[in-house]
């Protein structure tokens, strides 16, 4: 049975299509975005590089749904005479395509990431920053269930997650930034810390998408 996100004013058929047509490309877009996210993780933690030379042939595809998704967006605004609750959907679109987007901008600097430490043993702190990594998929994958079903009250679980991620991140980079008398080169470190600022900001959009949905639902900013 295919999900539908939001019905629009029935009168205007032709706006009721192009938004489901916009739900579709969010959802597949939003799948491209999990992929990465998935590859990432796995080329940082399982020292995986196929699974990183992976992502900026999904990278370009996340970004041509963006440009397309925010194009549509525009045009429907401008053309079709939107009624106020389709520019609540519409402008909830708009915000949400930024989301996801940047979470595929980061996935991609992870890959690079993994790239780059690659010739370095592996740290111990590697365990604790794929616990963080798991939690940020986590809030992925919620937010991307309550796109799908319209759930506004996913919010708990993602602040606990979100949570979980500020924690840990902070703990981290505190164990990072205060190290004495390294041994050998820092390149590491600071491309430990470069992670987990990613994966914190990764957390940080899902939270936001999970926010749009709410306003789609409800008409309420969180």
């Amino acid at each position: 049975m295919e999900t539908v996100l939001y019905t629009p004013n029935h009168e205007t058929p032709q706006i009721k299509r192009s938004i489901r047509r916009l739900e579709r490309d969010l959802l597949r877009m939003g799948a491209l975005v999990e992929q990465s996210f998935r590859l990432c993780h796995q080329a940082l933690f399982n020292r995986d590089l196929m699974a990183a030379e992976q992502i900026p042939r999904l990278d370009k595809k996340i970004d041509r749904f963006y440009r397309q998704i925010e194009s549509d967006c525009t045009t429907i605004i401008t053309h079709q005479s939107p009624t106020e609750q389709d520019l609540r959907c519409l402008s909830a679109f708009m915000q949400l395509v930024r989301d996801l987007e940047r979470i595929g901008d980061y996935a991609k600097e992870l890959a690079d990431i993994a790239i780059k430490i690659f010739p370095y043993p592996p740290h111990s702190s590697l365990p604790r920053i794929a616990i963080m990594s798991q939690h940020a998929q986590a809030m992925l994958a919620t937010c991307l269930v309550a796109l799908a079903e319209l759930d506004e009250t996913s919010g708990q679980r993602m602040n606990q997650l979100d949570d979980a991620v500020d924690n840990a991140y902070e703990h981290l980079y505190q164990t990072f930034a205060h190290i004495q008398d390294f041994p050998g080169v820092i390149e590491p470190i600071l491309l430990l810390t470069l992670a987990i600022r990613s994966l914190e900001r990764m957390a940080d959009h899902a939270t936001n998408i999970a926010q749009r949905v709410t306003y789609i639902v409800t008409g309420q900013r969180c």
